[in-house]
């Protein structure tokens, strides 16, 4: 069996990459804050599916979580082959209005843990010439929308650069980008979702279906839908200037800062 290590695990998209990767026969390490629901989320995964599943409990926003989750990855003698860097979350407000420590916390698990876990797995998996990443943003990453598209555009550039340095070493990565999801991510937040028009809400385990098919083909971008997949085709046609507007608008009545 190969083994998963999946960040955010507990809750949406994360919980999905679990689900996910347990029924197709995947050994886990499930990496979140709370180590309750790591436990009652290992339990179940465990008696429903017959794999493995490691409990680690880490917050990113900390360097010392930052440092036990790289070094579990670096660990040769239980070798993680691939790892999902999910963990994150959203401000609710406008630039200026969100404290700038929760600015630099974002930037803190967004940036810097998505950075070092990527590197910390990526060392080992080149060593054994296999492996995959997928680092989850958004696509807000294509839209100027404040600290958090600016965050998540960091991710998609960086995935992508990675995936070409790497490329021929049998190590893959990519960069996922979804839309609005049905997960705890806005209720977290503090945003309102009512005004979402349904159309626009994914399903966070077709999502992950869809985003594992795009790693398997080799892909370092992935955009798992095709409506999203179109609205990014109409904003590479937008003007800059009107987009920003427009994005600014919606961001803040749809999405966080």
């Amino acid at each position: 069996m190969t083994t998963a290590l999946i960040t955010g695990s507990t809750a949406g998209i994360g919980a999905a990459f679990a689900r996910r990767l347990a029924a197709d026969g995947h050994d886990l390490v499930l990496v979140a804050r709370d180590t309750e629901r790591l436990t009652e989320q290992a339990t179940e995964l465990h008696d429903r599916h017959g794999v493995e599943a490691e409990v680690l409990t880490a917050d990113l926003a900390t360097d010392q979580g930052i440092e036990t989750v790289a070094a579990r990855l670096a660990d040769r003698r239980n070798p993680v082959d691939l790892l999902v860097n999910n963990a994150g979350f959203g401000n609710k407000g406008r630039y200026l209005d969100v404290p700038m420590a929760d600015e630099l916390r974002m930037l803190k698990v967004h940036i810097e843990a998505v950075l070092r876990l990527t590197s910390a797995a990526t060392a080992a998996m080149r060593e054994r010439g296999r492996g995959g990443v997928v680092n989850v943003a958004s696509v807000a990453a294509f839209v100027p929308r404040g600290t958090y598209g600016a965050s998540k555009s960091w991710v998609v550039q960086f995935t992508q650069g990675a995936a070409r340095d790497l490329a021929g070493s049998g190590v893959r990565l990519m960069a996922l980008c979804p839309g609005f999801v049905r997960t705890e991510f806005h209720q977290r937040a503090g945003m309102g979702t009512d005004n979402i028009p349904s159309w626009m809400w994914l399903d966070a385990d077709k999502l992950v279906a869809a985003a594992l098919a795009d790693l398997a083909r080799g892909r370092s971008l992935s955009v798992p839908d095709p409506r999203y997949k179109a609205l990014m085709g109409l904003v590479k046609l937008a003007p800059r200037g009107l987009l920003g507007g427009v994005t600014s608008k919606t961001g803040r009545k749809y999405g966080p800062q």
